[in-house]
């Protein structure tokens, strides 16, 4: 039985999707503005299905934050101290490998490694966390630094991004993680994160990366100050990127999370938001096979939801998440696996275990 839409431009906007049209801007703000949810959300489910028919997809991961020191000022962060704060930290190997070990169990397959951007220690520093890591722990993938981060190593190290990319792959980096993209627009990123990289360099970086052979993933931080449209701008800078190198697995619209004080915004997203806009990225993002429901960020119940509104894949188990809980994230830091095998399941869909590159692990 086919969708019944009741609102003829929606209808429109669903002809041109069942065609495999692409859908422009206007058409997506459209999406934004329609009151019938459900149907977009139909919409998107079906192309989800296309895609990946039943399948939801999971990672065992451990994330690490090798150091909170950074020269940016960004609105949204909590987790960033300046050298000398109370609190400011950079593990050194020792550390490192410390952390790593009271967190271990044997199925984990990815490190998802992020942290400030701490001018106090030279690019060798980055260099060495990545080379520490696999020497100990070679079977598991490096997810490693966010395409500002490589901007930010470019202009530390005297290096262009290129070189910079060149150097972490010989260390042993597998993939980017999709962070530091917050909204592609300048007028954005002039306001909200104004000494990391501008919306160029952060595309660049991931152009590069793809080029090496890498495949990367990409975000984005909705729900402050940034127009619908720029969430579609931000939507389309990244689908003409596709076009070009194919290398972006996953897309993750990561909803704000406002609770501290300082944060200037007080407001969460709603859930109606959060469902909107993973549905309005799968319809428009036609050229990447997953949509991420961020759990950490809308939380378990949600995330099931969302796994009706065009996604395919709900993170991982994420032994301790600290960059959103820093700003307030109400959800727990970590989850077990038979957590989300029930979460996946009692949504009527296929929990598969899968590795960074979407090889399937296991299927429950």
């Amino acid at each position: 039985m086919g969708t019944i839409l009741t609102d003829t431009k929606l209808q429109a906007i669903s002809e041109k999707v069942n065609h495999g049209e692409r859908l422009t801007i206007q058409d997506g703000l459209y999406l934004f503005e329609s009151p019938d949810l459900l149907g977009i959300a139909q919409l998107a489910n079906q192309v989800n299905q296309k895609k990946n028919g039943d399948h939801v997809y999971f990672i065992e991961n451990m994330y690490i934050n090798p150091t909170n020191v950074c020269e940016a000022n960004c609105g949204f962060c909590g987790f960033k101290r300046k050298p000398g704060d109370d609190g400011a930290y950079t593990m050194d190997s020792e550390a490192l490998l410390e952390y790593v070990e009271k967190r271990w169990n044997d199925n984990i397959r990815e490190f998802h490694i992020v942290g400030g951007h701490n001018h106090e220690v030279p690019f060798d520093y980055y260099l060495n966390t990545i080379r520490t890591l696999k020497k100990h722990y070679p079977q598991v993938t490096v997810k490693a630094y966010t395409g500002a981060e490589i901007e930010f190593f470019s202009r530390i190290s005297g290096l262009t991004m290129k070189e910079v990319l060149e150097e972490l792959i010989k260390a042993g980096l597998d993939t980017l993680p999709g962070g530091g993209a917050e909204i592609l627009t300048e007028r954005y990123r002039l306001k909200m994160s104004p000494d990391k990289a501008s919306t160029d360099q952060w595309l660049e970086a991931h152009e590069i990366a793809h080029n090496l052979g890498l495949k990367t993933h990409a975000t984005m931080l909705y729900g402050s100050i940034e127009t619908k449209e720029e969430r579609l701008i931000h939507m389309d800078r990244l689908r003409q990127l596709q076009d070009r190198t194919n290398g972006y697995m996953v897309f993750i619209p990561l909803a704000m999370q406002p609770r501290s004080i300082n944060a200037g915004i007080k407001r969460r997203t709603t859930a109606f938001d959060d469902m909107r806009t993973l549905a309005i990225s799968r319809l428009m993002l036609d050229n990447f096979d997953h949509i991420k429901a961020y759990w950490i960020n809308i939380g378990v119940q949600l995330t099931q939801m969302a796994l009706t509104f065009g996604s395919s894949d709900i993170h991982g188990t994420l032994i301790e998440e600290r960059i959103s809980h820093a700003v307030g994230a109400l959800t727990s830091q970590g989850i077990t696996r038979e957590e989300l095998v029930y979460l996946i399941k009692s949504a009527g869909k296929t929990p598969v275990e899968r590795d960074t590159f979407y090889n399937i692990v296991k299927t429950y």
